[in-house]
């Protein structure tokens, strides 16, 4: 029978979708090249439905289909021109067998599809999704990795050609990641075989490390700049794709279908059919089996009689692996709350209680729209005994029970919610004060959050959300939401799912929540320095982010479209000038075609090779070229437009609240592993600066009427952190006296007096400031001053010598990370560094710059999260007309109103100022303007 996981509720139902493409071609390329007298080709058509005899004989599934890949173009081709460019034409002697094929398997009275502009996959992947949310069991029978992102409790993978079988866990086994992060994975390491692009050198093994150390692609692409060597530079290079891979490489899986999962029953074989084409094909045995049997039943397909054994199940004679999971975490059963009786002995519970643990039901998790449809409970009784409830509120399909009234319910719970004075317990806390404020409640006294307790113990831990943690701390894991609602399109939204199991998936994260603060909280509280940032930073701060996400920032859509008109109309005219450069057309987002017209047609030298040998088309190898070349220079042009305007111009003005007119970013705590905030949908941390269509975007950024934009930024921050680690006298008096550091480092490294440094080599010592602290060596020293290595070294051997103190820092960093495994901030947080004695040199090295630079990172998080709670708490107390809007790195940005512009710059400054006391002043810069480039 189909297998199934070992936390997927029984299921009578099953469904079987075969990736028959696939199939066929691995029937065709394994079978000796079969033909029947008339020389008809017929090995494909015998491999294909030999397998799928034993399939169907394996597992007898209730719903099957066959899919296959339609004729013609998809969406991907429209997404990327050189999508399976350098695939073969389907041969002949495979082509010329597909319509007996497809005879035989309508003979066997077996569902076939073949939907246009789209393929077998996208197809596999929707009826997959529709089935698992009916209830279905569902086993893909593929040799596709792809569609490993498809995996969950309920949908399992087999390959029949390994006889290996792939449910979450065994995802996991294989590849190292979750299924969640497969697209990730694949869209890093490329796809050779339908020429999708990845990352130059990055295999299989760099992936998963990157997705393990950042959480995720997008987070990766948001932190590409901290990762260094030759690996990061290709990241940098591949930015720009990247997006376009991951489109590429994900199933589509809210295809618009004629059949849904349902109607996939198989029929009664037409074995008159089956017996001519039998005949036909001089498949002998085949036709031998229909001859003896005559009007027997044969079971579909012609295969064998299912063996019905004790259980009552459907027996298979083949052995086959079984999946297995991590157990569910123990939890008392959830009593459902649906009269006002019981609500008021909850109430009384939860007010009695010594402490509350939470968690909210939404139908959506948009946090600026979604409403609550139910609320579940975990608290402990004077008995110390767990006990959980789930509260229904607007739970609206058909048949749903009666359930108490929302607002009235609100109504009832809204002064002990806003009590700051009974604790509240939960994880993701945020996210909950959001919901509630759309029902005109102001949750209080939020304690403690499961998900930033995780975080401050480890920050350099994969995933901080509650399945996570449950597997890492209790040995168990959470029954998925998915199991019940499904994923994609066709998911169900909560006040979809029937009651019962919404109840026990709702007041199961609550009492899970309560489990894992029982056993992380201890651990933080061994920690005094990790208590003080979680109590004294971290859990403060929910309040203030969500403040400035539910205030959101104004952005002029009207400029950004123009501003994307402009941007398509320069790359059309950038794209007739690299067509005029090459001598023909080609696409500029094309890897293989801008190697083919680079290398092939205008033979300019390789500077370097992919891991399979072919030249690279990588940014750094282009900027290169692009000294020397035209056409290079052209293609990178082009490349940092398109970004520009598929990731803001286009983009931004869809993010646009209709309500509020606003753009309302979301900014997560856990999520970096120095501390640092970052921010989504849409990361505002990452919006150019230094171009000045980058500035241009920022101009969109604007202030309402009346208000002006107000951006406060620390001004060299590292560097006085460096200065106050290191203890280093130079540096310590050259800030201590507010002197130009870059000047002064240029004087000390280069040998001339200061007055007489010039503005290149002011700009060198930059480099060389910023980059020794990001740990970068002589050879990238050379690269970033365009001069040779041996003059490089010069230069970091006379800074060290300079700055002595410096050098003794780094050395102690690496020694500290190297005997502890992780170095601290300013204030204490630890920042692990997980590779620092790691035998492969690479990874080591790069440990090493952690090391290094960690400290400074994150003691520069640590500050200006303090500054926006004291900056927050300044504008609360005051009641001055201005808001905080923004946080990017180093910078606050304001909307203040403009009678209120010079109070608001002295507090503003003064309270940035006093976050922290270093050996060295800590200084503001501020910059007032009708929108947020002219603030700068």
């Amino acid at each position: 029978m189909i297998p199934e996981s070992a936390n997927a509720p029984a299921s009578g139902k099953s469904l079987m979708l075969v990736d028959a493409s696939s199939y066929l071609y691995r029937a065709f390329h394994a079978m000796p090249p079969l033909t029947n007298s008339r020389g008809q080709p017929t090995g494909a058509v015998y491999g294909v439905v030999n397998m799928l005899r034993k399939l169907l004989a394996d597992y007898h599934p209730e719903y099957v289909a066959l899919v296959f890949d339609a004729k013609g173009k998809t969406f991907r081709d429209d997404l990327y021109a050189a999508y399976k460019a350098h695939r073969p034409a389907m041969p002949d002697e495979l082509s010329v067998q597909i319509p007996p094929l497809h005879a035989i398997i309508h003979a066997m009275g077996l569902p076939l599809l073949a939907v246009e502009g789209v393929e077998a996959d996208d197809v596999i992947g929707t009826l997959a999704r529709q089935a698992a949310a009916q209830g279905m069991r569902v086993l893909i029978c593929t040799g596709d990795k792809d569609l490993a992102q498809l995996v969950n409790e309920r949908i399992t993978l087999i390959n029949t050609m390994t006889n290996t079988v792939l449910d979450p866990q065994g995802v996991i086994d294989k590849f190292g990641i979750p299924p969640a992060r497969i697209i990730d994975y694949l869209a890093l390491v490329g796809d050779s075989v339908d020429n999708v692009p990845g990352v130059a050198k990055v295999g299989p093994s760099t992936a998963v490390k990157w997705l393990k150390q950042y959480g995720s692609l997008d987070a990766i692409i948001e932190h590409a700049s901290e990762i260094g060597g030759k690996v990061g530079e290709n990241l940098r290079a591949a930015l720009p794709q990247l997006p376009v891979s991951r489109a590429l490489l994900t199933v589509k899986c809210d295809v618009p279908l004629k059949l849904k999962p349902s109607d996939l029953r198989p029929r009664a074989p037409d074995t008159a059919a089956l017996r001519e084409l039998y005949k036909e094909l001089e498949f002998k045995n085949w036709l031998k089996e229909i001859e003896s049997v005559k009007s027997e039943a044969l079971g579909v397909g012609g295969a064998a009689a299912p063996v019905r054994g004790e259980e009552g199940g459907v027996r298979s004679n083949t052995s086959h692996p079984t999946p297995h999971s991590s157990p569910a975490v123990d939890l008392p059963s959830p009593e459902i709350i649906t009269t006002p009786t019981q609500l008021e002995e909850w109430a009384g519970k939860l007010e009695q209680a010594e402490w509350l643990c939470f968690d909210l039901a939404t139908n959506n998790f948009d946090y600026m729209h979604a409403e609550i449809v139910g609320l579940a409970f975990a608290v402990i009784e004077k008995d110390a005994a767990l006990r959980t409830a789930y509260l229904p509120l607007a739970h609206d399909y058909a048949g749903a029970p009666a359930q108490l009234e929302r607002d009235a319910v609100l109504q009832r719970l809204r002064a002990f919610l806003e009590n700051s004075a009974r604790p509240k317990l939960g994880h993701d806390l945020k996210f909950a004060m959001h919901v509630l404020a759309n029902h005109d409640t102001h949750l209080a006294g939020a304690a403690f959050d499961t998900m930033l307790e995780s975080y401050v113990l480890d920050s350099t831990a994969t995933r901080h959300d509650l399945d996570s943690l449950a597997q890492k701390y209790l040995d168990g894991r959470a029954h998925p939401l998915e199991a019940i609602a499904g994923k994609g399109a066709r998911a169900l939204s909560f006040n979809e799912i029937a009651v019962e199991q919404a109840g026990a998936c709702a007041a199961e994260q609550a009492g899970l929540v309560w489990r894992l603060h029982q056993t992380l909280w201890p651990k933080v509280r061994a920690l005094p320095k990790l208590e003080h940032i979680l109590r004294a930073i971290e859990m403060p701060l929910i309040e203030v982010l969500m403040h400035m996400e539910r205030t959101g920032v104004r952005v002029d859509a009207e400029q950004l479209r123009r501003q994307s008109g402009e941007l398509a109309a320069r790359m059309q005219d950038i794209e007739q000038q690299a067509h005029r450069e090459a001598g023909q057309p080609f696409n500029l987002g094309s890897p293989l075609q801008i190697q083919e017209i680079l290398y092939d047609k205008l033979g300019l030298p390789v500077l370097q090779k992919t891991p399979k040998g072919q030249p690279s088309t990588a940014e750094p190898v282009l900027q290169e070229l692009a000294l020397d070349y035209p056409l290079p220079r052209l293609i990178l042009e082009h490349r940092a437009l398109s970004k520009l305007k598929s990731t803001y111009t286009d983009r931004l003005p869809e993010q646009i609240n209709p309500a509020t007119g606003r753009v309302h970013t979301c900014y997560h705590q856990a999520v970096t592993a120095t501390g640092r905030l970052s921010s989504s949908d849409p990361n505002l941390q990452n919006i150019p600066i230094r171009s000045a269509e980058g500035r241009r975007i920022r101009q969109a950024f604007i202030a309402a009427p009346g208000y002006k934009i107000l951006a406060a930024d620390y001004s060299q921050i590292e560097l006085r952190i460096m200065a106050h680690l290191s203890g280093d006298t130079r540096l310590l008096n050259a800030f201590g006296q507010a002197e130009d550091i870059h000047k002064i480092t240029a004087a000390e490294v280069f040998g001339v007096p200061r007055e007489r440094v010039t503005p290149d080599q002011r700009r060198a010592a930059k480099v060389i400031n910023f980059g020794l602290i990001y740990g970068m060596s002589s050879f990238g020293l050379a690269r970033q001053l365009g001069t040779d290595r041996a003059s490089a070294q010069d230069y970091v051997d006379r800074y060290f010598a300079r700055y002595p103190g410096v050098k003794a820092y780094m050395d102690d960093s690496r020694a500290k990370a190297r005997k502890q495994g992780y170095v601290e901030t300013v204030l204490g947080r630890r920042l692990y560094v997980p590779n620092i004695n790691d035998r492969n040199a690479q990874r080591r090295q790069y440990a090493e710059r952690t090391a290094i630079n960690a400290p400074m990172q994150g003691t520069a998080a640590d500050i200006i999260k303090l500054a926006m709670l004291r900056v927050h708490a300044w504008l609360h107390e005051s009641g001055i007309d201005a808001n905080m809007i923004m946080q990017v790195h180093d910078e606050l940005v304001f909307e203040v109103a403009a009678e209120a512009v010079d109070s608001a710059t002295a507090a503003i400054r003064a309270h940035m100022i006093g976050a922290a006391s270093l050996s060295v002043p800590l200084v503001v810069d501020i910059g007032v303007g009708n929108n947020w480039d002219e603030a700068h």
